[in-house]
C-alpha cells in the first residue's frame, strides 16, 4: 500500500479549539483539564474532565442541525468543515461518489440519548423527539457530515474504543485504494454526560484525585488513572497522485498502519501493542531507527503503562527513541484521542519540535524510556502514534513529514 496524504485538519480539544489556538496552548504546556462544568458531578467520585470551552458549536451551525444533534455531533461536524476548509477541498468540484466519511465513535450521541430517555419517563412518549432513532448511534457523525457536505462516497463507523481513531484512518486508507479520491476521516468523541460517565466509572480506570495537575500521569510513580475529555480530530486524507494533481498542500503522509489483540487474560502471551508496531513498521518498511519519535496511548495505570513502556524498548531498546503524551493536556478522548495525536504529530514534523508531557515529574525509572516533559527542539522526519483500547485493542500509525 502506498502512503496516503493528509491535507485537511479539523483540531477541536480542551485547551485549544481550531489548528493554531490548539498547537500554541500545546507547546506552552497549557492544560485544558478541570472541574467538570457540563453536568453536577458532586454524586460521582470523579469530578475532573477535558471540556472544549471556548467554542460554541451550535452558534456554528444552522438551527436545523442543532435540532437533531447533541454536542459531540455538532463538533464533528465543525471539525469536518474546518478540515475540508484547510484542505482547500469542494467535493463539488469532483465526481459525485469520490470522497466518503469514515469516523470512529465510542459512545454515539448518548447525551441525545439521556436527554430523551428522559423525556420519556418524566413526561411520556409524547415528548421523545423523532430524531431520537438516529441521533444516539455510533455512525451518527458520519451519516451527518456525509449529508452537511454532499460526500456520497463509502462512510462507515469503527468502534474500537481507544483505538478507533487510528483504525478509521487505516479503514479510509483501505478506501482510497479501492478508488476513493478522499476521505474525511477521525474521530471528535469522549460524551460528557452522566449516562457515559457512569459507563466510564464501571471501567475503573478515571484518576479519583481532585487536582488536574495531579490526576492524569502515564509513567509516573504516582499515576492511579487518567481525566476523561471530549474532542480530537478530523482529518482529510487523499491519493497522493490526487491530491498532487489538485494541487494540494500535504501535512504529512500516513505511510505505515498495524492493529493487534492482547490475548485472553490468564493466557501467558504477551499484550498486542508490540505486534502492531512492528507490523505499521514493516508496512511503512522503516527500520526502528528510523523513527524519531513516538506519540504514546499514555493509559495513566501502572499495569497500562508498565506493558506498553515494555513494548516500546522491545521494539527500540530501552530509552531508544523519544516519547511523549501531550495528551495529559487534553485528558483521554475516547477514539478522539488517536487522530489528535496524529494532527500534532504532524504539526511536530512541520515545526522540528517534541511536545512536552506536562504534569510528569517523577517518571518510572524502570520503564526504560525518554519521556519528554519540556519542550524539545530536534530534527523530525518520522513519527508514530499509539492507541489502545479496553477490551485488548491495539493500533499504531507510521507518518511522515510532507
Amino acid at each position: 500500500m502506498t502512503a496516503v496524504a493528509v491535507t485537511g485538519m479539523g483540531i477541536l480539544a480542551p485547551n485549544g479549539a481550531g489548528t493554531p489556538a490548539y498547537w500554541a496552548a500545546t507547546l506552552s504546556g497549557r492544560s485544558g483539564l478541570g472541574g467538570l462544568t457540563r453536568f453536577d458531578p458532586s454524586p460521582y467520585p470523579v469530578r475532573l474532565a477535558g471540556e472544549i470551552q471556548d467554542l460554541d458549536a451550535a452558534a456554528l451551525l444552522p438551527s436545523r442541525l442543532r435540532a437533531q444533534t447533541d454536542e459531540l455531533t455538532r463538533l464533528s461536524l465543525v471539525a469536518a468543515e474546518w478540515a475540508l476548509a484547510d484542505a482547500g477541498l469542494d467535493p463539488a468540484d469532483l465526481p459525485e461518489y469520490a470522497v466518503g466519511v469514515v469516523t470512529a465513535n465510542t459512545a454515539g450521541g448518548f447525551e441525545f440519548g439521556q436527554r430523551e430517555l428522559e423525556n420519556l419517563w418524566s413526561k411520556g412518549s409524547g415528548y421523545v423527539s423523532a430524531y431520537q432513532s438516529f441521533a444516539w448511534f455510533y455512525a451518527v457523525n458520519t451519516g451527518q457530515i456525509s449529508i452537511r457536505h454532499g460526500l456520497r462516497g463509502p462512510g462507515s463507523v469503527v468502534v474500537t474504543d481507544g483505538a478507533g481513531g487510528l483504525d478509521a484512518l487505516a479503514a479510509a486508507r483501505r478506501l482510497l485504494r479501492r478508488g476513493a479520491q478522499a476521505m474525511v476521516t477521525g474521530a471528535v468523541d469522549g460524551s460528557l454526560c452522566p449516562w457515559s460517565w457512569t459507563a466510564l466509572l464501571a471501567e475503573g480506570r478515571l484518576s479519583t484525585r481532585e487536582d488536574p495537575d495531579d490526576a492524569y500521569l502515564p509513567f509516573d510513580s504516582r499515576a492511579d488513572g487518567h481525566v476523561a475529555g471530549e474532542g480530537g480530530a478530523l482529518l482529510v486524507v487523499e491519493d497522493t497522485e490526487a491530491a498532487r494533481a489538485r494541487g494540494a498542500r500535504t501535512h504529512g503522509l500516513i505511510e505505515g498502519y498495524g492493529t493487534a489483540f492482547d490475548p485472553a487474560p490468564g493466557s501467558g502471551r504477551a499484550p498486542g501493542l508490540r505486534r502492531a508496531v512492528t507490523q505499521a513498521l514493516d508496512e511503512a518498511g522503516w527500520r526502528p531507527s528510523d523513527v524519531d519519535v513516538v506519540f504514546a496511548d499514555a493509559a495513566g495505570t501502572p499495569q497500562l503503562d508498565r506493558q506498553e513502556a515494555a513494548a516500546l524498548a522491545a521494539v527500540f531498546g530501552p530509552g531508544g527513541v523519544p516519547v511523549t503524551a501531550p495528551k495529559t493536556m487534553t485528558g483521554r478522548l475516547a477514539a478522539g484521542s488517536g487522530p489528535l495525536d496524529v494532527a500534532t504529530a504532524l504539526l511536530a514534523l512541520r515545526d522540528q519540535v517534541i511536545p512536552p508531557t506536562v504534569n510528569v515529574s517523577c517518571p518510572k525509572e524502570e520503564y526504560c524510556i525518554d519521556l519528554v516533559t519540556t519542550v524539545r527542539r530536534t530534527r523530525l522526519r518520522r513519527a508514530l502514534v499509539l492507541a489502545r483500547g479496553h477490551g485488548g485493542f491495539n493500533s499504531a500509525v507510521a507518518l511522515s513529514g510532507p
